[in-house]
């Protein structure tokens, strides 16, 4: 993904901010300069700013997870639906449905609830009905596809949200921070950058402009998902592969490892294994070992892949840093300061483990706060 060019972003008219009397002063350090009344956005950060959230934003799609677009403005609504349903990305461009993330689980019945129609006309359940109930059903699933159409292939929550005009979709905002989901935007000098994960400072009122950001962060989701869709087709080749040597996929699951076995001189040579099958007891799905199932495979290394299991004690325990319930460090969010006068803490240290975009959002803020420890003051965005 080439670097945004500047010349672009003034084209599109990006560097246009609103009145100066209008502006949140949270905004200044993206601000260039005051012109006839109106506040001109400094492009050269806009564009390194739009490429950290493209280069984010490309990341989770390759990990397989959703971006939810959002935009109600009328001035943003085609642009979105059209940039969105291009990247394969969930998009709302009406009405804001109230708990759609919170309240998510509802959301998603009425989702079902679209496909339940659909099978009715599909079985001819739908022609048994009276006039009436027809044109009721029709209504129905009219304005669920007009409200909720868009994200039908969203089975859970998303993995970030992309918002144009913060202050209008102030509600997703929140929803969002109250479910820790990662919030890329457009963020206009009139309003609040704190409120944003990823600020994008932009004018997001005019329509080149909006077009001209969606077009850079939409194109790197869809290099996101090529990247995806390369290394399954790597996987899968490498599997046919691996048949073609081995006589069958030598990969094995529902296996679990008994004991590894050595030789006199304690150098691994092999593991014990065994065969498992789920079994439900007292509600409660757990591995069962197959019997007869047991034998020896030869090893010479073993990996062991244990998950993150916390942040590493030495560095703790020496500095005497204070932990949260879930042994990581404690350090308020925003501040990252811990019970050590000059000892900070962010990313998975202090939060556990999480997606890559929160490790670059709370990277850049430590830093920020880190700046503002030494010097007093930062002008560090």
């Amino acid at each position: 993904m080439a670097n945004t060019d500047v010349k672009d972003l003034l084209d599109a008219g990006v560097h246009f901010g609103h009145l100066t009397r209008k502006w949140n002063p949270n905004m200044a350090p993206y601000i260039y300069m005051e012109r006839n009344g109106i506040h001109i956005i400094n492009l050269y950060k806009t564009a390194a700013k739009v490429d950290e959230a493209a280069e984010a934003m490309k990341k989770i799609a390759a990990s397989g997870r959703k971006i939810l677009f959002v935009a109600t403005k009328k001035q943003a609504k085609d642009i979105v639906a059209t940039k969105a349903a291009a990247a394969k990305m969930p998009y709302i461009t009406e009405r804001w449905p109230g708990g759609m993330l919170t309240n998510f689980v509802t959301i998603r019945k009425a989702v079902k609830k679209m496909a339940s129609i659909d099978r009715m006309k599909k079985d001819g359940t739908f022609e048994t009905l009276s006039k009436k109930e027809k044109l009721q059903v029709d209504r129905q699933r009219a304005k669920l596809e007009k409200n909720l159409g868009s994200i039908t292939d969203m089975t859970r929550l998303p993995g970030a949200l992309f918002v144009v005009d913060i202050k209008r979709e102030h509600i997703a905002i929140k929803e969002a921070q109250k479910l820790n989901i990662p919030i890329f935007a457009m963020v206009d000098t009139n309003s609040d950058p704190r409120d944003v994960d990823f600020v994008i400072p932009a004018n997001d009122d005019a329509s080149k402009s909006i077009e001209k950001i969606l077009g850079i962060v939409t194109e790197a989701v869809s290099e996101g998902l090529t990247t995806r869709q390369s290394e399954k087709d790597a996987a899968n080749k490498g599997q046919e592969e691996a048949k073609e040597i081995f006589g069958a996929d030598p990969r094995n699951y529902l296996t679990a490892t008994k004991k590894f076995i050595g030789d006199e001189n304690g150098k691994l040579t092999g593991l014990l294994i065994h065969e498992i099958e789920w079994k439900q007891e007292n509600g409660r799905f757990s591995p069962v070992e197959v019997p007869g199932s047991e034998r020896e495979i030869p090893a010479q290394v073993a990996f062991l892949a244990m998950g993150f299991l916390g942040p590493e004690d030495i560095i703790a325990e020496e500095l005497g840093l204070e932990r949260d319930s879930r042994s990581n460090i404690q350090a308020e969010y925003g501040k990252f300061s811990t019970n050590m006068d000059g000892v900070f803490t962010a990313g998975d240290m202090r939060r556990g483990q999480s997606l890559v975009v929160w490790a670059i959002n709370e990277g850049r803020a430590v830093a920020r706060e880190c700046d503002r420890h030494l010097m007093g003051e930062t002008s560090l965005p």
